[in-house]
């Protein structure tokens, strides 16, 4: 059991009292959360918000609206969202085609499916791959697999959940193994660990120059014990 003896509910329970309980998220199904990484590139999460709600006010979030909108109304939300914009108007235009041939709507049907079948239909998708899918799957309740992104498996890795290999997938797949006996087999509770990782990664626990002062979980991290 890592970090120290108070295993990951007690290190969650820490980032919570110093970050504060995780935000609700805009993205409420498949097809949103797809949108919400394909609308901006590279930028941080306020500005991928505004250019979501943009997409949203301007054009719709079904895919029905998404393929009858102007090329200069895509553009001009693409624009919102970093650099590139050109590829992501495209982007959006294969989202949509892709999204009517799966069901329309926001993808709600594919909810229905089995977890095997849906992570098929949206590993299709611009930007999904298989932690992105599994991101759907769980935020939207259709699954209890946990997830992580970059910044949360990279403190993962580090609390000792995982080992760091060569290659991302490994990478993942090892922590996602080590993580899955610590945590209730619940979609809110592995949110909540998705949310707090990855919150923690951005804001203390970065690639470079962690702020290892301010974290409550050195006691526990094979990292700071490396050059702490």
């Amino acid at each position: 059991m890592s970090p120290g003896t108070r295993g990951l509910p007690g290190a969650l329970d820490a980032l919570e009292k110093l970050l504060g309980k995780p935000a609700k998220p805009l993205p409420q199904h498949p097809l949103d959360w797809i949108l919400w990484e394909n609308v901006a590139y590279l930028v941080d999460d306020e500005a991928r918000a505004h250019a979501y709600r943009a997409l949203e006010m301007e054009v719709g979030l079904a895919a029905e609206d998404l393929a009858k909108a102007g090329a200069k109304t895509l553009l001009e939300v693409a624009r919102l969202g970093g650099m590139h914009p050109e590829r992501r108007v495209d982007k959006l235009r294969e989202i949509a085609d892709l999204a009517i041939e799966a069901g329309g709507g926001r993808l709600e049907k594919v909810l229905e499916l089995g977890v095997k079948d849906a992570r098929k239909i949206l590993k299709r998708f611009p930007g999904i791959g298989d932690p992105g899918a599994d991101k759907i799957l769980l935020f939207c309740g259709a699954s209890t697999e946990m997830s992580l992104e970059s910044n949360g498996l990279r403190v993962a890795v580090r609390l000792g959940y995982g080992e760091e290999a060569t290659s991302y997938a490994t990478t993942y797949r090892s922590a996602i193994a080590a993580l899955d006996p610590e945590l209730e087999r619940k979609s809110a509770r592995r949110v909540r660990a998705y949310e707090l990782l990855r919150a923690h990664g951005q804001a203390l626990c970065k690639r470079t120059a962690p702020d290892c002062d301010a974290c409550p979980l050195t006691r526990g991290c094979r990292y700071f014990a490396r050059v702490g």
